[in-house]
C-alpha cells in the first residue's frame, strides 16, 4: 500500500473511532468519510461495509492496548508499581467506555464462550479482542507476582473497569461534575493495589 494511501486509511479509522465514540455506530459513514478529509468512495474502497470499519476500528484499539502493554512489561522490570499506573493511564485514554457504548460493541470475549457463555463460535470481534485480553492477563500476573497488583484481578476486568470510567455521560452531567472520572481512575488505581 501507497504511504498516502496508508495514511488516508489511518485516517478514517481515527475520525471512525472518535465518531463512533461520539455518535454510536450507527452514524452515517458520509459523516466518517467528511471527517476523515476522503470521499465516500474513497471510506467503501477501504473498507467494504460498516462491519469492516468497525472490526478495524476494534483492530486498531486492540493494537493500542497490545502496545501499552508491552511497553508495561518493559517498564515493569524496573519499576512495576509505577508500570501498572502507566498501563492504566494509558488505557483511560483509549477511551473504551465511549467506544464500546458508542458501537454497541456485541462482541465477548472468546474465553466467555468457551466457558459455556454462548455459541459454540465466538464472533469475529471476539476474536479480534481476544489477543489483547489474554495479553493483559499475562502482564497482571506478572504484576501480581510482583506485589503491584491485588490477586485475583483479571484482564477482562480492567478492560470492563475502565471501559465504565470512561463511559459517555450526559453534558449536564459531564459540567456539573468534571473532575469524577479523574477521581474514579485514582480510585481504581488504589483499588487494584491494596489487597
Amino acid at each position: 500500500m501507497r504511504a498516502d494511501a496508508a495514511r488516508r486509511r489511518e485516517a478514517i479509522i481515527t475520525q471512525a473511532r472518535h465518531i463512533f465514540a461520539e455518535r454510536g455506530g450507527d452514524v452515517a459513514l458520509e459523516a466518517i468519510a467528511a471527517a476523515s478529509g476522503v470521499g465516500i468512495a474513497t471510506l467503501y474502497r477501504n473498507f467494504p461495509s460498516r462491519e469492516d470499519l468497525i472490526a478495524a476500528v476494534v483492530d486498531d484499539m486492540v493494537q493500542q492496548i497490545l502496545d501499552a502493554v508491552e511497553e508495561a512489561k518493559t517498564e515493569a522490570v524496573e519499576d512495576a508499581a509505577a508500570a501498572w499506573e502507566t498501563l492504566l493511564t494509558r488505557l483511560l485514554d483509549l477511551e473504551l467506555g465511549a467506544l464500546t457504548d458508542g458501537l454497541g460493541v456485541q462482541a465477548r470475549p472468546a474465553s466467555n464462550v468457551a466457558r459455556g457463555g454462548g455459541s459454540d463460535a465466538a464472533s469475529p470481534l471476539a476474536r479480534i479482542q481476544q489477543p489483547a485480553l489474554d495479553a493483559l492477563d499475562e502482564l497482571v500476573a506478572v504484576l501480581q507476582d510482583a506485589k503491584a497488583v491485588r490477586g485475583g484481578l483479571r484482564g477482562l476486568d480492567v478492560i470492563v473497569a475502565l471501559a465504565t470510567i470512561t463511559r459517555p455521560q450526559a453534558a449536564p452531567i459531564r459540567e456539573a461534575a468534571p473532575e469524577v472520572r479523574a477521581q474514579l481512575a485514582e480510585a481504581y488505581l488504589a483499588w487494584t493495589r491494596t489487597g
